[in-house]
């Protein structure tokens, strides 16, 4: 028999759960009752591997917030909640924003290819690993790639290098407890070597830098890394290939 119940949990907060076999109208009923009954929020904790109870929490409203690790007889547990000032999901602003809550995130990094007239890029030698690297770093949410590598090498090494074409894009997989990302490589044009003289360090994130031969970047840089640098050098005059994934060609 199909069943669904609902628990006061806090002030105006209300847990609800259901059975297998609970329609979602069902479910969207108990959340609807709950916040006409005075709840601000109601949520529910959904087993990650239920993907039917997933489809219910989504379908009745209710929003994913994320992954509570160890909260059930030490497994995790996927929060869902709707709160009464929602927007209603039969709006378009609700509904984007249920969809927002659970369709993928994918990280994005930006990088800057800088070139000096010997055709040597400019690497850093990063404190929180061994391998050099091109300067850049994470894109925040809301920002756009090609805005955020002119953030960062300015955080970083203090030079304002605009950012100028996308070179190169590197799907990375999941590697070494990171989720899988996408490297965007964009042109920072040829400079001076002299540029290095008026890098001022962020000290906790940038050891060193300078420019480097590609030689020298795959001695010193990851081989996925190095692969990157090859393939965004190669895509200059936009002949070689500009989607690649792992850097390139092993």
């Amino acid at each position: 028999m199909s069943d669904t119940q609902s628990m006061p949990v806090g002030d105006g907060v209300v847990r609800i759960s259901w059975t297998a076999d609970t329609t979602i109208d069902a479910v969207r009923l108990t959340v609807a009752s709950a916040i006409d009954e005075g709840a601000h929020r109601v949520e529910a904790y959904v087993d990650p591997g239920d993907v039917t109870a997933q489809r219910a929490a989504t379908f009745s409203g209710l929003r994913k917030e994320g992954i509570s690790r160890g909260i059930h007889a030490r497994e995790d547990r996927i929060v869902y909640a709707r709160l009464a000032s929602d927007v209603p999901t039969d709006q378009p602003e609700g509904f984007r924003a249920l969809l927002n809550s659970f369709l993928p995130r994918k990280r994005a990094i930006s990088q800057l290819l800088v070139r000096d007239p010997d055709d040597r890029v400019l690497l850093c030698n990063l404190t929180y690993k061994r391998d050099w690297d091109l300067p850049g770093g994470v894109v925040e949410v809301g920002e756009s790639p090609q805005g955020a590598v002119a953030r960062e090498v300015e955080e970083e090494l203090a030079l304002r290098i605009p950012a100028g074409p996308l070179l190169l894009t590197d799907w990375l997989p999941p590697w070494g407890g990171w989720d899988d990302a996408l490297c965007l490589v964009f042109d920072g044009g040829v400079h001076d070597a002299s540029l290095v003289d008026g890098i001022v360090r962020q000290e906790r994130e940038i050891r060193s830098a300078g420019f480097c031969t590609l030689e020298e970047a795959r001695e010193r840089c990851a081989d996925f890394t190095a692969r990157r640098i090859a393939s965004a050098l190669g895509n200059l005059d936009g002949a070689s290939p500009a989607y690649v994934e792992s850097g390139g060609e092993r």
